[in-house]
């Protein structure tokens, strides 16, 4: 039924503009605004619709994930731009808020400004 379909991910924030400033500037992605609406513009040709909504609950999973090469460099970057890694209880991160060993690539989550969790993980 949707096999051809090009289909789409989308997420609510509480505030559109301070969206659009966090994931345009400090991430520097791509973005556009239509109808009051977000859409986020990742390489490959993927979007992403981010929509207002009044009584926003952040989500409490990894909405996001941005691959990298050095998982040091973005970090660093990322706190250079403000920046604050999250720290997650069973989880042993190191100083910078990097994730290492265990299951899964080196990784270190943060939140936009609505509290939504995104994450840079090393896939290299």
């Amino acid at each position: 039924m949707f096999g051809n379909t090009q289909a789409f991910s989308g997420f609510s924030v509480r505030d559109v503009a301070a969206a659009r400033k966090f994931y345009g500037e400090t991430l520097g992605l791509k973005t556009s605004e239509s109808d009051g609406m977000l859409t986020l513009h990742l390489a490959g040709g993927r979007d992403i619709l981010v929509y207002p909504k009044e009584n926003h609950t952040p989500a409490t999973f990894t909405i996001l994930n941005f691959p990298v090469d050095d998982i040091d460099q973005a970090v660093d970057e990322l706190t250079r731009r403000g920046v604050r890694f999250e720290r997650y209880d069973g989880f042993d991160a190191n100083e910078k808020g990097i994730v290492r060993g265990g299951m899964g690539p080196p990784i270190a989550w943060f939140k936009d400004p609505s509290g939504n969790v995104l994450s840079v993980l090393q896939t290299k």
